[in-house]
């Protein structure tokens, strides 16, 4: 499966985005999907994770309650709604995708997964 991350921009501390991964070649309600993101100089980071279904997500501690993962399988396509950003958000920020079984109870793993998008940038200024 091919995958393209898009809709990333420059906002305002505070303020809204909502990212878009595209997949192309497969269904991808037929694979979980994750993303990621990496700030200058710091190491990749894990954000959050939707399963197959959509029925299991998983954030990480930094995005709870801010960010929301969602599924349109009709588009094709996975979204992440980005709310009250602020500056430590701004990353270039990655979807991948893989296999469910690869990532029962490893959905925080990069490695995991299998397929990657080219990444978009959110700059969140203060």
């Amino acid at each position: 499966v091919q995958l393209q991350a898009f809709g990333g921009g420059l906002v305002q501390a505070g303020g809204s985005l909502r990212l878009s991964c595209a997949a192309c070649g497969r269904a991808i309600s037929s694979v979980a999907v994750g993303w990621f993101r990496q700030a200058p100089g710091k190491e990749r980071e894990f954000v959050l994770h939707i399963s197959r279904s959509g029925g299991y997500t998983n954030y990480a501690n930094s995005v709870k309650g801010r960010f929301t993962v969602s599924r349109d399988n009709a588009k094709n396509t996975v979204f992440l709604q980005m709310n009250s950003l602020e500056p430590d958000d701004t990353a270039v920020y990655y979807c991948a995708a893989g296999e469910q079984s690869q990532l029962n109870y490893a959905s925080h793993v990069a490695d995991r997964y299998a397929y990657w998008g080219q990444g978009t940038l959110v700059t969140v200024s203060s």
